[in-house]
Parts: structure tokens; C-alpha cells; sequence
């Protein structure tokens, strides 16, 4: 049950993050890698004004809004002084490395015994729980671990219901046309590139919050673990564009968080049956490559199969 309430938080935390590049990939069509950067931003800021005994709420805000500070940087690069998508990403994201150990001051931020998010819940489950574990399902679970997958749980479905109601106002469908068709969207008098650093903001701001989450959860914040977290977001929007259509908004964030809660439930389940840790990102990229190519191949099979049949 451990592995599966761990795999679950750190699922819902994650979505943020899938939420964030599904956003910037699929909405935008704008290939944004400041992810990497962003994230462990979040998770810098955060740490450092919870260690330095500040509320965790406010700490998460602050994280939320230097990941947006990122992405809008990295839409003013590409809009303002013509730079082209990824190169703006890749150098905002290394340019980030620095600025996240001058926010850290060192290359690690310990957060033992200090408050969280979480600490709301935990309270409430606490009464519960006097001894610190609760029975769920028959098996022990620590009082702290639900707190955060709670917690994790409640943001996620209130960004999700936020982005959704979003996307179907006036600003969000001229943002989503943004991606579509950037001409037609000149044509009716909306400044696009300022779409895609609002864009890219709210994208990124997601990042950061997943960032924030996540060294709350982990308990420590470290330079190095935004590194292959862009891997991570698109794996599992892959994975929920196979579970549910892509053109619906609201079914497409319902996919990432479900592509996103599968994949580390996957990855749980590897690493309990032994796969090294150090082969954890290529076997994630390996999935990802295959997963970019298995639909197309599926349906060239499936096409072919059916050509035969009629001919036959």
C-alpha cells in the first residue's frame, strides 16, 4: 500500500507538470523546454522560504509565480527578439541552473521538520489517527503520506477545473486558436505573440507549482532534479491522448492526469521488480519514442489489413 499511496502523490504532483507541458505542446504547439529549468525553480523557491520558517502556502504561491516568471521570459525571448522556439527554451533553462543555485545558495536545500501544505489535512487526519498511522483498505498507512497525496489530489482537480473553465472563456479559445492558426488569429485583431508569453506564463507557472509540491513531498530540493522532467510530462500526455480524445479540452486534461497517475504507478511497479534506477530515464525515453510511433503504425496495419480483406 506504501508503494501505491507514494506512486499515487507523486502521480498527482506530476500532473501538474503534465498539465503544464500539455499546455505549452499541444495547446501552443510551441516547443518549450524551459520544463527542466522551471520546476526545479519552483522547488528552490519554495525550499528556501520554508526553511527560512515562512508559510508553506505562501511559498508555494512564490514558487507558481517565478515558474511563470521563467515562462514568460522564455515567450519574450521568442516573440520580442525573433529567437527560435527551442533555442529560447534551452537558453532560459540553462541560464536557470545558475539562477537556481544563487536562490538555493547550495546545491541542496534539506526541508526535515518543516511545515508543508499538507499540514491542513494532516491535522484533520491526525485526530483520526493517534498513533500516526491510518487502516485503509486493511493496511497501515502513514498519516503524513495521505495528508500529501490529499493535498496533492485536491490542487490537481482544482487546476484542472480552473484550466478548463479557462480554455472555453474568450481569452483561453483565442489562446487555443493561438496554436492553431496564429494567422486567422492576427486577422481578428488579437496580438498572438502576447498569447504565447501568457501562454508559456501559465504553462511554466504549473511547473513551478509541481516543483514547490514536489520538494514538499521529497523533503529536500536539489539543482539537478528538473533534469528529463520534460521526458516525463510528454510521456504521459502520450499516454492520456491513448485514453481519451484529444480534441475535447477538458477529456485531454482528464489524459494527462490519467497517463500521468499510470506511468508512475508503472514505474513503481519496475522499480519493485528490480529496474536500476540509473536506467530509468532511457527506459523512459525508449517508451516515449515508442509511443510517438506505435499509433501511426497501428492504424497503417489496420488500414492494410482492411485493404486485404476487401480485396480478398
Amino acid at each position: 500500500m506504501t508503494l501505491v499511496i507514494g506512486a499515487l502523490t507523486m502521480g498527482f504532483i506530476l500532473s501538474l507538470l503534465s498539465m503544464g507541458v500539455w499546455l505549452g505542446f499541444r495547446v501552443l504547439r510551441y516547443t518549450d523546454i524551459t520544463v527542466d529549468g522551471s520546476l526545479t525553480l519552483g522547488a528552490a523557491v519554495a525550499a528556501v522560504l520554508i526553511a527560512a520558517g515562512h508559510n508553506p502556502w505562501m511559498a508555494t504561491v512564490a514558487a507558481c509565480l517565478a515558474g511563470a516568471l521563467a515562462g514568460a521570459t522564455t515567450g519574450i525571448l521568442h516573440t520580442r527578439f525573433r529567437i527560435q522556439e527551442l533555442l529560447s527554451g534551452i537558453l532560459v533553462m540553462t541560464a536557470l541552473y545558475s539562477v537556481n543555485l544563487r536562490v538555493m545558495g547550495r546545491s541542496n536545500i534539506p526541508l526535515l521538520d518543516t511545515r508543508s501544505v499538507s499540514d491542513v489535512f494532516e491535522q484533520l487526519l491526525g485526530g483520526l489517527a493517534p498513533r500516526g498511522n491510518l487502516l485503509v483498505l486493511g493496511w497501515k498507512v502513514g498519516v503524513r503520506d495521505l495528508a500529501m497525496l490529499l493535498t496533492a489530489a485536491c490542487l490537481t482537480v482544482l487546476v484542472g477545473v480552473g484550466i478548463r473553465w479557462f480554455l472555453h472563456t474568450h481569452a483561453g479559445t483565442a489562446l487555443r486558436a493561438t496554436g492553431e492558426n496564429a494567422q486567422m488569429v492576427r486577422a481578428q485583431g488579437i496580438n498572438h505573440r502576447k498569447m504565447q508569453v501568457f501562454g508559456l506564463l501559465v504553462a511554466n507557472g504549473l511547473v513551478g507549482l509541481a516543483g514547490a509540491l514536489l520538494a514538499q513531498y521529497q523533503g529536500f530540493a536539489d539543482v539537478q532534479m528538473g533534469i528529463g522532467m520534460i521526458v516525463w510530462g510528454l510521456a504521459s500526455v502520450i499516454i492520456g491522448e491513448a485514453l481519451v480524445a484529444r480534441q475535447n479540452p477538458g477529456l485531454a486534461l482528464c489524459g494527462a492526469v490519467l497517463g500521468t497517475l499510470l506511468f508512475r504507478l508503472l514505474v513503481a511497479i519496475a522499480l519493485r521488480w528490480g529496474l536500476d534506477p540509473n536506467d530509468l530515464r532511457l527506459v523512459t525515453a525508449v517508451f516515449v519514442f515508442g509511443a510517438l510511433i506505435l499509433p501511426d503504425r497501428l492504424k497503417a496495419l489496420t488500414k492494410r489489413m482492411r485493404g486485404g480483406a476487401h480485396h480478398g
